[in-house]
């Protein structure tokens, strides 16, 4: 054999183990993976959510929210629903404080692992749940494949620097979402599920009272809705509680309603109108304020399908927990 004929079978072989290597989670991550093991965890899910959802509409929200702040700390992997005895678990960090749905999900699992016991991941029931919660409210639906494996380690200090919060410029956004593989136009898709649901006072408290050491009130706010929210609802700083919808008038219908509100400078949070000062994100809102309801959702359903494959564990990395709030079930 040859120098060179060595060298391209050598080359050859690496470039293939390099791409197994790169697309061993993506592959393993497939449409009905439970076909075999666990072939009604679907509908178990699907069916809990059709029964439960009309009683709790609101929960839509929560549930895709949960979503998306367990896939951006040590990618989709459940370690969102761990509890901590010492509260330094994700959940503990102050962007969770307010996240709701912990026992739906908890009970989704008690039901599977009556089933199909250590077969399927809290991380899927998450990304399922997701789904099916928006679906059975009138949102859109995506392809959620499934394959997912459980995480052990769950931080706050972790989950307080990778998820953006309320108060992010756009530099923060941008940084936080590319540390992820999501780029601007998943941003600004993502963004988009604050069409439905609600927040509270203390997330954007400061855009009213206490901005910078030279302004009060945020600039970019618009001054009729600030004085809305001072008069009925954010009444001072240290208002922590009152509960403001994040789509005033639309927020239990998945919509264009929430872009068309940050053009009129009406986003609730900072990072709301955060989108509207870079020339991308901004004429992509235009373009989706432009098009149709229908298109909105076969792109935010793209971007949420990107999202739900942020590095997730798969085949023998991770762990199938039988309790979701327990790291070493």
């Amino acid at each position: 054999m040859t120098t060179m004929k060595r060298l391209n079978i050598a080359v050859a072989v690496a470039v293939t183990v390099l791409i197994g290597m790169l697309g061993s989670s993506e592959a393993q991550l497939q449409m009905n993976f439970y076909a075999k093991s666990c072939p009604n965890a679907e509908k178990i899910i699907s069916d809990h959510i059709q029964n439960h959802i009309h009683n709790g509409p609101s929960l839509a929200a929560p549930l895709i929210r949960m979503h998306f702040h367990d896939c951006f700390v040590r990618g989709c992997d459940g370690s969102v629903l761990i509890n901590s005895t010492s509260g330094n678990a994700e959940r503990d960090a102050p962007p969770n404080l307010t996240l709701r749905g912990f026992d739906f999900v908890e009970r989704i699992k008690a039901l599977l692992e009556k089933v199909c016991p250590k077969t399927v991941s809290c991380a899927d029931i998450i990304a399922l749940t997701a789904r099916d919660a928006v679906v059975a409210t009138g949102g859109p639906s995506w392809s959620v494949p499934t394959g997912r494996r459980d995480g052990r380690i769950s931080n706050l200090n972790e989950a307080t620097n990778n998820i953006p919060p309320p108060t992010s410029n756009f530099t923060t956004l941008q940084r936080l979402f590319k540390n992820q593989g999501l780029n601007l136009k998943d941003l600004v898709l993502l963004s988009g599920a604050h069409t439905i649901g609600v927040s509270h006072c203390s997330s954007m408290n400061t855009r009213l009272y206490n901005f910078s050491t030279t302004v009060k009130q945020d600039p970019s706010l618009d001054s009729q809705y600030a004085a809305n929210l001072k008069a009925n609802k954010c009444k001072s700083l240290n208002d922590n509680t009152t509960i403001l919808e994040m789509d005033p008038g639309s927020s239990r219908t998945f919509d264009l309603s929430y872009y068309r509100l940050v053009l009129k400078r009406r986003g609730l949070f900072q990072s709301d109108s955060a989108l509207t000062t870079n020339s991308a994100t901004l004429k992509t809102i235009n373009d989706l304020v432009n098009g149709s309801e229908n298109k909105f959702f076969k792109a935010f359903a793209k971007s949420m399908e990107k999202m739900g494959r942020v590095k997730v564990k798969t085949g023998s990395a991770g762990v199938i927990r039988t309790r979701c709030s327990v790291a070493g079930s």
